[in-house]
């Protein structure tokens, strides 16, 4: 392949008089000299005011080089320092140069030119509308009159450096690790969306949206996010979060976007808000879904135009903050029932991720166990571990497929931190895990099966098919308000009494409860001050 070199005329370097110039180092000249690198073309670029030097130093790469072809091109910059301009002169030269890349290899001289043009023709050969390579010379180690020097080029192809490339994999594991509060997740879903928010995260200043259940993690999530970015130099503001279900009315535009003195009732002063306290950082806005209207319409404005109108106020202020927002419903729906703008989805919706819960992470309970032990330590300044039979016995129940886990993170989390509070000595033993399994089974049972705990036991109750349970419980709660089981009777089956011939609702119910193996003696204690207001 042909090579083809495309660089400035150095006004300086490249200079020099009639009998001297042979005896210094002129990179443009020098880099047609190489033995070892054939220049078959060169593209000089070069400004009016220096066409005299750039036609001596064509005839003197013809001189050295003959096989070299040298073509002139003139840019000119009414201001060589002006970045902007100089980076549209390269920018058009590269749009309407033809390259042909199956038979030319392009290399970038980046030795001459000012400082913005190198910069601006490095920036252009890494987006790769210049396809090429980078050419660097220099003269000489020994003396700058050495005549030809020395040369390098660098491909831009970052992959292909082993050391460098393996560097920023390190970087980046880290910075995926640091989101997951270095916690060794071995569910492949969930590792490979957080190496997508570190992209995310890292490269751009849109809004995220954080969806999952409640205690998934989104609050800790954009946490972290806040602090990689800091870490990165890419923000210097605050943290600020707010749980939108607990903002209504003139309380939720004040907190959000402050007010002014007098602005409602109360208003004694001034308040800046959160969306203004957040600037050059992060607002995290949990259950956004939960926002009324008009707060709404407020946040998208704030989001687009980075100013709004604090609550009684006819002057704008402005803030530039980037917004994560989290939620655990369906905002499409939301849209479709009118709770919820359209607008504001499409603006909030760009990058979207869903957090799972935890029943659908089981094999990262047990590194989430351990992370909350560490916390605890933290916390507490107090070690505290399980004895080896106590965390099998933990971590077979965590993980089993009838752990509910409803609370997600936030439910294991309290969990631990129970067993390490009531471990005496830092050590968690079986009795005491016994009891932990014991609470959360009775947390997770469904409200009717509760109802059931007082006539049937836990086994029986597992026994039955759902709609026998839910059957059971409403008969159940019907006896619990009867007087006698004729009266239950009375009430469970009157709609078909004045049907019957035979009124036998008594012996109907007492059959129906001796399926169940239950007689009125043990229903009648159903009663609302022994078991409705004490078991459910």
């Amino acid at each position: 392949m042909k090579n083809v070199v495309i660089g400035f005329l150095g006004s300086q370097l490249d200079s020099g008089g009639a009998t001297g110039r042979w005896e210094k180092w002129r990179p443009t000249v020098a880099l047609c000299q190489h033995e070892d690198l054939l220049i078959d073309r060169l593209e000089l670029l070069y400004s009016g005011q220096h066409l005299r030097l750039a036609n001596q130093v064509k005839d003197d790469i013809a001189s050295v080089s003959p096989e070299t072809e040298v073509r002139l091109h003139r840019l000119d910059a009414r201001n060589p320092w002006d970045f902007q301009e100089v980076y549209g002169l390269l920018h058009e030269f590269a749009r309407t140069y033809r390259f042909r890349t199956d038979s030319e290899r392009y290399l970038m001289h980046i030795t001459t030119g000012t400082h913005v043009a190198q910069i601006c023709m490095f920036l252009l050969t890494e987006t790769r509308h210049f396809p090429a390579s980078l050419l660097q010379t220099s003269p000489g180690r020994t003396s700058r009159r050495d005549a030809i020097g020395t040369y390098s080029i660098i491909d831009l192809d970052l992959s292909r450096y082993d050391q460098i490339a393996a560097r920023f994999a390190r970087e980046r594991q880290e910075s995926t690790d640091f989101l997951k509060s270095g916690i060794a997740t071995r569910n492949a879903p969930f590792n490979r969306m957080i190496e997508s928010i570190e992209r995310v995260a890292i490269r751009s200043r849109a809004p995220l949206l954080l969806v999952g259940p409640t205690g998934a993690g989104k609050s800790q999530l954009a946490s972290r996010i806040h602090e990689l970015k800091r870490v990165k130099h890419q923000l210097e503001g605050e943290f600020v979060e707010v749980n939108c279900a607990t903002l209504r009315g003139d309380a939720a535009m004040s907190t959000l976007f402050g007010h002014v003195k007098g602005a409602f009732t109360g208003a004694q002063s001034d308040r800046p808000g959160l969306l203004r306290k957040a600037h050059q950082g992060i607002v995290f806005l949990d259950e956004i879904g939960e926002l009324g209207r008009d707060e709404q319409a407020m946040l998208l404005k704030a989001i687009e135009e980075k100013r709004f109108f604090p609550l009684g106020s006819d002057k704008e202020i402005q803030s530039d903050f980037q917004l994560i927002a989290g939620t655990n419903r369906d905002l499409r729906e939301d849209v479709h029932h009118g709770r919820f703008r359209e607008d504001l989805l499409a603006r909030i919706n760009l990058w979207t991720f869903r957090l799972p819960a935890l029943r659908e992470r089981r094999e990262d309970i047990e590194p989430n166990i351990d992370y909350e032990l560490e916390r605890f330590a933290q916390v507490n300044s107090a070690t505290v571990r399980f004895n080896a039979e106590a965390r099998a016995a933990y971590v077979r129940f965590a993980t089993a497929p009838g752990a509910e886990w409803s609370g997600n993170f936030r439910e294991l989390s309290a969990s631990v931190s129970r067993l390490a509070t009531l471990a005496d000595g830092g050590r968690i033993t079986e009795p005491l895990v016994q009891e932990e399994i014991e609470r959360l089974r009775v947390a997770w049972q469904p409200v009717s099966d509760r109802g059931l705990e007082a006539v049937l036991s836990r086994r029986e109750i597992e026994a039955l098919d759902l709609f026998d349970r839910l059957q059971l419980q409403a008969v159940l709660e019907v006896c619990r308000r009867s007087s006698s089981l004729a009266d239950a009777g009375r009430k469970l089956f009157a709609a078909t009494r004045s049907k019957r011939t035979t009124l036998n609702d008594s012996d109907r119910l007492r059959k129906y409860l001796g399926r169940f193996d239950l007689d009125w003696g043990r229903v009648s204690e159903l009663n609302s001050t022994r078991v409705g207001d004490t078991r459910v």
